[in-house]
């Protein structure tokens, strides 16, 4: 009974939490832009590609109050609200904010949701710009957007920001990328190479078509995913004490990270894919040179790397950060790894928002 009763509390205080966060927010609206034969950088066309997106705030008459909020890693709209409120970086009493999603979240068109001849592991291959390309359709065909006030993004959004920059140069006023570089850089390819190592080793994976889910490789995915997220000193610190999403123990930790991934096992890989693809220097007129493109970056950029992120290492972000002309290079302090770019704690929330707030102002 006592198990049982902490048990409800602990679900009581993460659902309070949510609604505090929703209520901070404000409440936003699911939308869908669907756009007929999408031809892919790959090649392939799609005969319907769906980009799901949430909106908060109201489109002003001029229709310039707009922030762009791409989304993370297998993330929905909803992925930014730490940014949102009257007492944060965007109130949505006055800005437009739209919260795009990517291809292959399960809900924008992903393996798991698209019909054959393109179900499954048969989806293409979908890269940043594929995701750039459609969400710029979808701002000015579909809300006849012609500019921004700011794009935001955080890991795979930090990707889409910087790509916004390069394909897009006078599009926004001003970019902010958070725990997210340019480039994926030949260790993190090596890095989700064995994510989806481990995930494809499942025998029940059956080459991606699977007829129930492979849960021992979705289990072993979760475990390579737990050591590259935080930092090495946030486990010796053993900082997931007092955060209820972690656990209490090591061994709860552990499990959390064990069942962390249930969602489709293609869109996993499928995006995984898009994140290993990502190259600015890719970009048509660039010939490759990562260099180049950044250096044709016309408008503010905030770069803030977490200091400790294993995934998007801050050596590479100071690599890039030389070549961009107006970069402002300010790296989050802190112990939590990757997450600490999405504010996965008080004091990187604070941090960011702060930071972010002055840099939308005209600040550096």
């Amino acid at each position: 009974m006592k198990k049982l009763t902490t048990l409800l509390l602990l679900a009581s205080s993460i659902l309070i939490a949510q609604d505090a966060a929703t209520s901070r927010a404000g409440s936003a609206e699911r939308h869908e832009f669907a756009i007929s034969n999408f031809r892919t950088e790959s090649g392939v066309t799609l005969p319907r590609a769906l980009v799901v997106y949430g909106t908060y705030g109201q489109l002003n008459a001029e229709r310039n109050n707009v922030v762009l909020l791409p989304s993370h890693y297998m993330a929905n709209f909803h992925g930014y609200e730490w940014l949102i409120g009257s007492d944060r970086a965007l109130d949505s009493s006055r800005l437009f904010l739209v919260a795009t999603e990517l291809f292959g979240n399960g809900n924008s068109s992903s393996p798991s949701n698209t019909p054959e001849p393109y179900h499954g592991p048969r989806f293409p291959v979908m890269t940043i710009r594929d995701n750039v390309e459609a969400v710029h359709r979808l701002l000015t065909e579909e809300l006849k957007i012609a500019h921004l006030r700011a794009i935001i993004g955080f890991s795979m959004g930090a990707q889409q920001a910087f790509q916004w920059a390069v394909s897009y140069p006078n599009m926004a006023d001003r970019i902010v990328a958070t725990s997210g570089t340019a480039k994926t850089y030949p260790h993190g390819v090596v890095r989700l190479e064995g994510q989806i190592a481990a995930l494809t080793a499942d025998a029940a994976f059956q080459g991606g078509d699977y007829t129930a889910p492979p849960k021992k490789g979705l289990e072993a995915f979760g475990m390579v995913w737990a050591a590259w997220l935080y930092s090495q000193e946030w486990w010796r610190r053993e900082l997931w004490r007092g955060t209820s999403r972690a656990g209490t123990t090591f061994e709860q930790v552990m499990n959390g990270f064990r069942t962390r991934f249930a969602a489709d096992a293609n869109d996993y890989i499928l995006q995984a894919r898009t994140w290993e693809r990502h190259d600015v220097g890719a970009t048509p007129g660039f010939g490759g040179d990562v260099e180049r493109a950044l250096r044709s970056i016309k408008v503010p950029l905030l770069y803030m790397p977490s200091e400790t992120d294993l995934y998007f290492p801050i050596g590479d972000a100071r690599y890039e950060a030389a070549f961009i002309p107006g970069v402002s290079l300010t790296p989050i302090p802190s112990l939590w790894g990757h997450t600490a770019g999405a504010a996965s704690n008080p004091a990187d929330a604070k941090f960011l928002n702060e930071t972010i707030g002055r840099f939308l102002s005209g600040g550096r």
